[in-house]
């Protein structure tokens, strides 16, 4: 009896050590600066959610975020760089539907796997694909680009963000549902496809809103409509592709933060907290909405399931359209 009641005794001291240095370490962290891997160039609609992200928590909570932008093969660099950083909160990553759900489809030999790789923290917004064109372009309809298109197949130049963005997948979907050719003409992210839809060097860009609003309300590039199955806030004179002909069409880009399988739970939980409250602020979502975005949330739960979800449903359309990355 005395000996099992000194483990007992032992055991609890133990564990509750444990939960001690626990609690302990969530008050600590963060003791240093974060770094936040963005994996496309600055200017794209990416860059500039995760940046608006990293200034709120800054100001919010006095935390240190430093952006890293790391881009390259659809953004499988720079989230590589989170799956093999340390687990100990230092490095987020910011994910996106692209990276972690269409590019394993897309590529034979990813360097990740977007599920036992990473740890999904919380899901920040949604935005659909603007189909734009500049503003002196004769297309003013989803017709008109359609007709275009087929007047000289396989010539019309559509820019895109990335092989594997949301953006590339649309623009097929679109070709395929329409029956048009198209030349798909990728960049190493937004702000470069814009400045070639700008020169004259594609006639047609398919991006994410929030990489196309700033143009658009500078009155340098029309639309022609968002992919999204309802229209967006924002733009709510643009129509949808679904009301233009093209019943059931819908292609959403999100993006969300991941960390290093293995994050801990209180990092996670802690960091999800702040987030989610961040994104319930007006003053947020205000900004999301001037940029085309919607604010998304959810519990890390909620995100790992519509990572496995979205990697089923895209993989079957990549396969089944025959969609290859040349």
């Amino acid at each position: 009896m005395q000996r099992r009641h000194f483990l007992h005794t032992a055991g609890a001291a133990l564990a509750g050590a444990a939960f001690g240095r626990s609690a302990l370490a969530q008050d600590a962290w963060p003791q240093r600066p974060i770094r936040l891997v963005v994996p496309f160039p600055p200017g794209g609609g990416t860059d500039a959610t995760s940046r608006l992200v990293a200034e709120r928590l800054t100001a919010a909570r006095g935390w240190t975020i430093v952006v890293d932008n790391k881009p390259g093969a659809a953004g499988n660099i720079g989230l590589d760089a989170v799956a093999k950083a340390p687990a100990d909160g230092y490095t987020l990553g910011m994910g996106q539907s692209s990276n972690l759900t269409i590019n394993p489809a897309l590529y034979p030999k990813m360097p990740f796997d977007p599920v036992k790789d990473f740890t999904p923290i919380v899901e920040v917004a949604a935005q659909p694909i603007i189909l734009a064109v500049r503003a002196d372009a004769p297309m003013r309809t989803l017709a008109d680009f359609v007709a275009a298109a087929k007047k000289q197949p396989g010539a019309l130049g559509v820019a895109q963000a990335g092989n594997g963005t949301v953006g590339h997948l649309a623009a097929e979907m679109l070709a395929r549902r329409a029956g048009i050719q198209v030349l798909q003409v990728p960049y190493k992210g937004a702000a470069p496809a814009m400045t070639d839809l700008l020169g004259g060097q594609v006639a047609v860009y398919f991006g994410s809103s929030v990489s196309i609003m700033p143009q658009l309300k500078g009155g340098k590039v029309r639309a022609l409509a968002v992919t999204s199955a309802r229209r967006l806030p924002s733009l709510p004179d643009v129509p949808t592709v679904a009301e233009q002909g093209y019943a059931g069409f819908d292609a959403v880009t999100w993006l969300g933060l991941v960390g290093p399988a293995g994050l801990p739970a209180d990092i996670v939980k802690r960091v999800n907290a702040e987030v989610v409250q961040l994104l319930a602020t007006k003053d947020v979502q205000d900004r999301l909405a001037v940029e085309g975005s919607v604010p998304a949330t959810g519990t890390p739960q909620q995100f790992a399931s519509l990572i496995r979800t979205e990697l089923g449903q895209w993989g079957q359309l990549v396969r089944e359209a025959g969609i290859k990355l040349d």
